[in-house]
């Protein structure tokens, strides 16, 4: 059984432990349970309840009328909230709910009004972004199995692709082509699906590799084509080690091309003897790069 601290309920949701507690004594909204040595543990049905409780009393929600709730009631409002409040945290919770529930209905749901509101670019930017921080979370707690942010993502990932078709034929004059690709063993590319929407989306060219592609593709598909950046990013730690050497080997190969990295995670390139480098760069940076003389020179 997957097991939480107050600190983790707290991380998760953003509701201070001290709050838990007083929810807990107060209200008996939660009900943690105890080892056999007497340490107080949660369960992912009390992870569910706090964010759920999280969501209802960011609403405007009393505590005191929550507590008066039964569980049919709770979740139908939590349900109904969802359709009315806009803040990103809310819709962020309800994903993580729908996430540990196989919800599929409502985690489309939840993105569909967000992109009703914010459109698709901002929805990304600012809900779906955070929502993967907070499964990256989990996954630090061992507490999700693979098969729920699998599912997840490849929701996530329809949705992208859907967002990319709708954009066929919307290359500007002058429009640069970028190649996009993921390293041998890398197969995590929803940021860099992402990108190629951003890129699309701005009037240029993609030539979308993928995940694990190998170091003499790149370099073979760059040399036969006009390819003026290639963009990447890495996310599993265990490649890390030898993505700085690949990426300078194809800097030797690529001379004249600039290399994009897009990780949003901090990473060590004092080894690069590549000359352009651009580095961490987030989707808003990224934008603005597409958006600037950078890209039209």
């Amino acid at each position: 059984m997957i097991t939480y601290s107050i600190k983790d309920l707290e991380r998760l949701s953003g509701i201070k432990a001290h709050t838990i507690r007083i929810w807990e004594k107060r209200y008996e909204l939660i009900f943690p349970k105890r080892t056999a040595t007497n340490i107080r543990y949660y369960d992912g049905e009390d992870l569910k309840q706090v964010l759920n409780i999280a969501i209802l009393n960011r609403s405007g929600i009393k505590i005191s009328k929550i507590a008066k709730l039964s569980s049919d009631e709770l979740t139908e409002k939590v349900l109904e909230v969802g359709t009315t409040d806009s803040s990103e945290e809310a819709q962020i919770e309800s994903l993580l709910i729908s996430m540990i529930e196989f919800d599929d209905k409502r985690f489309e749901s939840v993105l569909t009004n967000c992109t009703i509101r914010m459109g698709f670019e901002d929805t990304v930017i600012k809900v779906i972004y955070p929502f993967f921080k907070k499964v990256g979370l989990l996954w630090q707690l061992d507490s999700i199995n693979p098969a729920q942010e699998h599912y997840i993502s490849n929701i996530i990932r329809q949705k992208i692709i859907v967002a990319i078709d709708g954009l066929s034929g919307n290359a500007k004059s002058g429009a640069k082509t970028f190649l996009l690709f993921l390293q041998e063993g890398e197969l995590h590319e929803l940021g860099l699906l992402f990108y190629n929407y951003l890129i699309l989306k701005a009037g240029h060219k993609v030539m979308y590799l993928g995940q694990s592609v190998p170091l003499e593709n790149v370099v073979t598909t760059a040399s036969q084509f006009t390819v003026s950046y290639l963009v990447t990013s890495i996310h599993s730690s265990f490649l890390q080690e030898d993505f700085m050497k690949r990426l300078n080997s194809i800097g030797e190969e690529l001379p004249h091309i600039p290399v994009i990295l897009t990780n949003r995670i901090e990473f060590d390139i004092s080894s690069s003897t590549i000359d352009q480098l651009y580095v961490n760069l987030s989707p808003e940076a990224f934008n603005e790069m597409l958006n600037t003389d950078k890209t039209t020179k």
